[in-house]
């Protein structure tokens, strides 16, 4: 075996920095914890609220990082760091509500089906030019608030998902969204 053979195999089985994305992640929660989102927005301000609202986020720069060329390692990496950082604050989140060791997987294994969910959703409200529907469903429970408030959401999020467009991968592991 060549020397760069087996760099690339000890790279390979390397444990990853589990800080990689922390700077990405902690834009993210900062952005979604923004009061517009719950004063314009109408966004619950309630601890299912806050999660939809990182979500909903968090969704937006997936997607973004999802719209890099096929194949693209950089990305890859990317995304599946900043996944990795979601599910360690899930699970310190529920550790810190009081649930213990036998059931945080559970529900944090339930909060990464709803976070699949809900890229789903916004994926296709994105292609439609509107995610309210989904944030009825998901964000508000299924409890529509006012008409202005749901658009408001929408078209902020929608915003946010066009920004990202332009913003390099590199500047978004540093945190910057826009």
């Amino acid at each position: 075996m060549t020397g760069t053979t087996i760099l690339a195999l000890l790279q390979r089985f390397r444990r990853r920095d589990r800080e990689a994305a922390a700077p990405l992640y902690a834009a993210v929660v900062a952005k979604a914890r923004e009061p517009h989102w719950y004063l314009e927005g109408a966004a619950p301000d309630t601890l299912d609220g806050r999660f939809d609202m990182v979500a909903a986020v968090l969704a937006m720069v997936m997607l973004r990082i999802e719209a890099e060329p096929p194949g693209d390692v950089a990305a890859a990496t990317l995304s599946k760091d900043l996944t990795e950082r979601f599910v360690d604050d899930m699970d310190a989140q529920v550790r810190q509500i009081g649930f213990g060791d036998i059931v945080v997987g559970k529900h944090v294994g339930r909060m990464m089906g709803m976070l699949g969910g809900r890229l789903g959703t916004y994926r296709d409200g994105i292609a439609a030019r509107d995610l309210r529907d989904g944030l009825i469903r998901n964000l508000w429970r299924g409890t529509p608030p006012s008409d202005q408030a749901a658009r408001y959401v929408s078209d902020q999020l929608q915003a946010l998902h066009a920004s990202l467009a332009s913003v390099p991968l590199t500047a978004l592991r540093e945190g910057r969204l826009a």
